[in-house]
């Protein structure tokens, strides 16, 4: 495909690149394209359509500031309702021309005399662009275990991201590997068809009830015939939430409310002592992200359903081996095995100024300033980009945060005249080690757990550390002097 030099390409079209192009539009802006390598979009909720999947966020809140639904049928929104309405907000604010589908980048340059990118296509094809926007996120490439003998599995083997709808379950031995967030989604839906369901579970996660509901037909109508009730909804969901982040932000002992409440609904749904013993995690909440459901815990308990908390040595053509040396015959596995997050930023193929790779610059550990630049990539800006996830609200708030912030930026850049604008390294690394000197003593770091926000060194390169209104606080507007303005030659 053949794409004509645009002034800013953004890169994904799920939440985070859709809300970028949206505040171009609405500030004048329409030099610029939607470079999407699927063929549709909505980034994690085009991807994700196994049963039961669904937001684990109230939808009044995972929705942009700007654009409220009032058609959310349920508190907790099913997956294809969030993607009907990323649909809905690419027809209302007329981005369908600017959307190039399976147009996958493969490189990105900085090309130092004139100060553009060159972007690199799966197709082979390259243009420039005076800037890029990375809303690719960090729930897009599948982490599949590196279990001896995967390959050798005979039956349908796929990951929860890439499910397999052809795959009939109906009376099959499936097992279920991991138990994070979207297992505990799917494990109720397909264990009402499956003849026998194992699920592996290496670690236990917390869960507290899940507090859905339906919006009737009436509610629906309020909300669209009284805008300001929805509003004064989803204010008042992000205030509740925001007092969660009281144990995250602060100190891990205010965790214990938290806890507490885990522990009952552990202890009300699951009788058996030693099912219950198996399903008690041995870290402190929040340590992993925490989990809602009121129907995964049940659905252990069911006589067909098998949990397993030995560590899984093998997978052979018909079974996987547990260390026990068990042997769990199998027809179908079903990897809910989760993400490469820092990897997925981490592993692309950027070039900054001078030929700097981005794998150069991250040698010590994947990092930016407000998690949105970082020095070498001038005119590069990152949307969930390093510490800017969340483990107690919305990320779509971050995200608006963060778009506000580089339409700043360019705000800046127009201002000022100036080619491009790289943060100062003394400026990154003074923010970077304030925030990893909160993160030394919060619970994901103080929990007593491993999880998939830290790096292979420990550290916490993915969640931000605060309250989500300390992030919107900083990101109100850029601050020149963290940058170097670089003029044309």
């Amino acid at each position: 495909m053949t794409i004509a030099d645009p002034g800013i390409t953004i890169i994904g079209s799920g939440f985070a690149g859709l809300c970028m192009a949206i505040k171009l539009k609405q500030a004048g802006y329409h030099d610029f394209v939607i470079l999407e390598k699927a063929p549709d979009l909505g980034g994690t909720w085009r991807d994700n359509t196994y049963p039961g999947c669904a937001c684990d966020v109230p939808s009044p809140l995972y929705s942009f500031s700007f654009e409220l639904n009032p058609r959310w049928t349920r508190l907790f929104a099913p997956q294809r309702e969030i993607w009907d309405y990323l649909r809905a907000c690419v027809a209302k604010y007329g981005l369908a021309p600017h959307l190039r589908f399976g147009t996958e980048v493969s490189a990105l340059a900085y090309l130092d005399g004139p100060g553009r990118w060159q972007v690199s296509t799966g197709d082979g094809a390259t243009f420039t662009t005076n800037a890029v926007v990375s809303g690719t996120g960090g729930l897009h490439v599948p982490s599949l275990p590196e279990i001896p003998g995967r390959d050798t599995f005979a039956g349908p083997a796929f990951h929860s991201a890439a499910w397999d709808h052809s795959c009939d379950l109906t009376g099959k031995r499936v097992a279920v590997i991991g138990t994070g967030a979207s297992a505990i989604q799917f494990v109720p839906e397909i264990a009402r068809r499956t003849g026998h369901l194992t699920v592996f579970q290496r670690t236990p996660p917390w869960i507290q009830p899940k507090p859905d509901l339906a919006f009737s037909a009436r509610i629906r109508r309020i909300f669209q015939t009284v805008p300001l009730a929805e509003r004064a909804l989803r204010d008042a969901i992000y205030w509740l939430l925001e007092t969660r982040a009281l144990g995250f932000t602060v100190d891990p002992r205010l965790m214990k409310a938290h806890q507490m409440m885990a522990e009952r609904h552990l202890a009300a749904q699951v009788p058996d002592p030693d099912l219950r013993a198996r399903l008690t995690p041995g870290y402190t909440i929040g340590c992993k992200r925490i989990l809602l459901s009121d129907d995964y815990y049940p659905t252990l308990a069911c006589d067909d359903v098998e949990l397993v908390t030995d560590a899984i040595t093998e997978i052979r053509e018909r079974s996987v081996v547990d260390a026990t040396g068990r042997e769990h015959p199998v027809d179908v596995i079903v990897y809910g095995t989760g993400f490469k997050v820092t990897e997925a930023l981490g592993d692309r193929n950027i070039a900054g100024r001078n030929g700097l790779k981005i794998q150069e610059a991250w040698r010590d550990g994947v990092e930016a300033y407000l998690g949105t630049s970082a020095a070498g990539f001038p005119n590069l800006f990152f949307l969930l980009g390093p510490n800017t996830a969340l483990g107690h609200t919305s990320v779509v708030f971050m995200i608006e945060a963060q778009v506000r912030y580089v339409m700043s930026c360019l705000r800046l850049l127009s201002a000022s005249r100036a080619q491009a604008m790289d943060v100062l390294p003394s400026a990154q690394r003074a923010y970077n080690d304030r925030l990893q000197e909160r993160l030394e003593r919060l619970v994901w770091s103080e929990g007593g757990c491993v999880s998939w926000y830290l790096d292979d060194q420990g550290r916490n390169r993915t969640l931000w550390p605060g309250f989500t209104f300390e992030f919107w606080a900083r990101t109100r507007t850029v601050k020149p002097e963290a940058y170097e303005l670089i003029r044309r030659r």
